[in-house]
C-alpha cells in the first residue's frame, strides 16, 4: 500500500462511525466485473457490493437510464404518480407472485414495511393479540430496529434491547421447530430461501412447501426476504421460483438497482392492502430516478439469454470450486444456488480474503467462516475460470 493511499484510507475512517473496518485498498473506478484500485491494480468484483451490482459495474443501459432520467425529474413526493413508478411496478407484478408493490431505499426498509404490513393485517384478521413472528436462527433480515429483532445476531447484542417483543427463532429447514412455536397468535413467519449472512445455507423445497401449507392452514402470513437471493441472484428473477412456493409478502433490493439505492416489498392484495395512507410512507422511495433505474435493471434481466449466461458460470463456479475442494484438505464445503455461492474452509476468514485481494479477487464474509462469492451476474466464464484459478492458488499458498 501506497503512503497516499494509507493517508486516505486512515483519514476517512478517523472521521467516520466505525461499522466496518477498513480495507487495506483505495479503489478508484470499475468496469463490469473488475474494478481498480487508486494504484491501478485490478480486481475481479466477485463482492460486486455484497450481491448489489447485478448487472456490473458501469452497465451502459443503467448509465444512459440514470443520465436521462436525473436529467428529466429526480425527485417528487410519493404521492405523485411518475411514469417510471407505473413501469417499475407493472415489470415487478407481472413477473412475481405479487399483485401491489410499495417502493423504499434499502432491504432493511422493505423488511420494516413487510414487518409493519403482516403485523397489521393479522391485527385486523385475526385479532389484537395476533403480533407474533416467526424467524429463524442464521438469519439476517438488516440492522434497524425491526429488521434486527428478526435477525440471529439480535442473541449476542443485548446493548441495543429491548428489541422488538413477540419475535420467536425456529431452525432453519427444521418444520418440527416451527410447528412448536405457532399459536393462534402468530402473526407472520420470515424466511430467506438462502441465507446470506448465514454461511449460504439454501433452504429444503420440502421444507418450504411444508411452511406454505402451515401458513395456509392456520391463516399465517408467510414472508420471503429476497433481498440477497432475488433479482436473479440464483439463477431466476425471484429466489421462490426455484424451490415451487410463493410466500404472501416479498422484499427485494441489492440487485434491484443495480448499484442505485432501491427497495421493495411486493405482496399479494389480501396481505398488502392493509397497509393504508397514515400507516406507512416514505420521502425517498419510488422516486423517478430509483424506479426508472429499477425499470432499465428488470428490462435487462429479462432479455433472452440473460438468466442461461447466469446459470451456465454458476455451474462452472460450483464445479470448479468442488474440484479444488476435492484437492484440499482445509476447503470442507460448497453451498449456494446461482451466483451466490458459499466455500466453507478451515483458514481464519480474514487471512483467505486478504490472500485473495493480494491475488487479484474481492470477495466478502458470510457467517463465521464461509468466503461469500457474489460476482455480477454478467460474469463471463473466461472471468469465472480466472476466478477459479485464483481461488485455488490462494488456498494452495494458505495451506503451504
Amino acid at each position: 500500500m501506497s503512503e497516499q493511499a494509507k493517508k486516505i484510507i486512515d483519514e476517512t475512517f478517523s472521521l467516520l462511525v466505525k461499522t466496518y473496518s477498513p480495507q487495506p485498498v483505495v479503489l478508484d473506478r470499475a468496469q463490469g466485473c473488475r474494478v481498480w484500485d487508486t494504484e491501478g491494480k485490478p480486481y475481479l468484483d466477485f463482492a460486486a457490493g455484497i450481491a448489489v451490482v447485478s448487472l456490473g459495474h458501469a452497465n451502459p443501459a443503467v448509465l444512459k437510464t440514470i443520465n436521462e432520467q436525473a436529467a428529466k425529474l429526480m425527485m417528487c413526493q410519493a404521492s405523485y404518480a411518475t411514469a417510471p413508478k407505473l413501469k417499475a411496478a407493472k415489470l415487478l407484478t407481472e413477473n412475481s407472485f405479487a399483485e401491489i408493490v410499495y417502493f423504499c431505499n434499502s432491504g432493511a426498509e422493505a423488511i420494516e414495511t413487510a414487518m409493519k404490513c403482516a403485523r397489521k393485517w393479522a391485527y385486523e384478521a385475526k385479532g389484537p393479540a395476533c403480533n407474533e413472528i416467526i424467524a429463524f436462527h442464521n438469519s439476517f433480515h438488516g440492522r434497524t430496529y425491526g429488521a434486527a429483532s428478526i435477525t440471529e445476531k439480535r442473541h449476542t447484542q443485548p446493548f441495543f434491547e429491548p428489541y422488538v417483543p413477540a419475535t420467536h427463532f425456529a431452525d432453519f429447514n427444521n418444520f418440527e421447530s416451527v410447528e412448536k412455536l405457532v399459536n393462534h397468535n402468530t402473526a407472520a413467519i420470515f424466511i430467506e430461501p438462502v441465507q446470506g449472512e448465514g454461511g449460504l445455507a439454501s433452504a429444503d423445497p420440502d421444507f418450504l412447501k411444508a411452511l406454505r401449507k402451515l401458513c395456509d392452514d392456520k391463516n399465517i402470513c408467510l414472508v420471503f426476504d429476497e433481498v440477497q437471493a432475488g433479482m436473479g441472484r440464483t439463477g431466476t428473477l425471484n429466489a421462490y421460483e426455484q424451490f415451487g412456493v410463493e410466500p404472501d409478502l416479498i422484499t427485494w433490493a441489492k440487485g434491484l438497482g443495480s448499484g442505485f439505492p432501491v427497495g421493495a416489498m411486493g405482496a399479494r392484495k389480501k396481505f398488502g392492502e392493509a397497509i393504508v395512507a397514515g400507516t406507512h410512507g416514505t420521502t425517498y422511495g419510488g422516486n423517478p430516478l430509483a424506479c426508472a433505474v429499477t425499470a432499465t435493471v428488470i428490462e435487462e434481466m429479462l432479455k433472452p439469454g440473460f438468466f442461461e449466461n447466469a446459470q451456465k458460470v454458476s455451474k462452472i463456479m460450483l464445479e470448479g470450486l468442488n474440484e479444488i475442494k476435492r484437492a484440499s484438505n482445509k476447503v470442507t464445503a460448497v453451498k449456494g444456488r446461482g451466483l451466490m455461492i458459499g466455500l466453507d474452509t478451515m483458514f481464519e476468514i480474514k487471512d483467505l480474503l486478504g490472500a485473495l485481494q493480494k491475488n487479484g479477487l474481492m470477495a466478502t464474509q458470510a457467517g463465521k467462516n464461509t468466503l461469500r462469492l457474489t460476482p455480477p451476474l454478467t460474469l463471463s466464464e473466461d472471468e469465472a475460470n480466472e476466478a477459479l484459478k485464483i481461488i485455488e492458488k490462494t488456498v494452495q499458498e494458505l495451506e503451504a
